[in-house]
């Protein structure tokens, strides 16, 4: 499995010849986006920050979207959106946060989740035990830094991947320095589910291209 960080919440997740695209930036938006093929679009937020489906067509290659809540099977990755209330550009949404199962790997995509407590005991059962999660960083009506790593720790993760910190300063640091010493930077995140059993707690920081 191969992760890549575009900015903002969106990333490429390549899943053996399968491709996702996870909130990939509408051309509408004032974010920097970018354009490839994808299979499968997940997209949290109707705003387009989060959903630019058309931008992951490429020549035949129309993409299954996915933009709410409910259960789904596409090629032999199930997919469980879960709703939640949040606030997004001063307007109140429904944001889905997202569990993506292939091969035994639990990814889950929280989107511009609010709080720690929008997360339901119903949600969390049902997004099961989190091997990566990704998880918005930024503050202001989104989970700040801070409270996004105590969330970390709560849901038992693996692995946690912060998004959404470009506007933010000193989000990342923060971040970081929550994570301590398990912290690691990289171009892309690549792994298989035997490599997730050493890093318990870890932080991964993607470079966004």
């Amino acid at each position: 499995m191969i992760v890549t960080y575009y900015g903002k919440q969106f990333f490429k997740i390549q899943l053996g010849e399968r491709t996702i695209a996870y909130n990939p930036i509408g051309k509408d938006s004032k974010e920097k986006g970018s354009r490839f093929g994808a299979d499968i679009v997940l997209s949290s937020l109707r705003h387009p920050d989060f959903n630019g489906a058309d931008q992951c067509a490429y020549g035949d290659r129309e993409p299954f979207v996915i933009s709410g809540p409910g259960e789904y099977e596409v090629g032999g990755i199930f997919i469980k959106g879960f709703g939640t209330d949040t606030t997004y550009a001063k307007e109140k949404k429904v944001n889905t946060v997202f569990s993506v199962m292939f091969e035994g790997i639990n990814l889950c995509f929280l989107g511009s989740l609010a709080s720690a407590e929008a997360l339901s005991r119903d949600v969390k059962e049902g997004l099961g035990e989190i091997d990566v999660l990704f998880a918005p960083i930024s503050g202001g009506d989104m989970l700040s830094a801070s409270d996004a790593y105590k969330l970390t720790l709560a849901l038992d993760t693996k692995v946690v991947i912060p998004m959404d910190y470009e506007h933010t300063k000193g989000s990342l640091e923060t971040f970081i320095k929550e994570g301590g010493a398990n912290a690691e930077t990289m171009e892309k995140f690549t792994f298989k589910k035997k490599d997730l059993d050493e890093k318990e707690g870890g932080v991964v920081v993607l470079k966004a291209i």
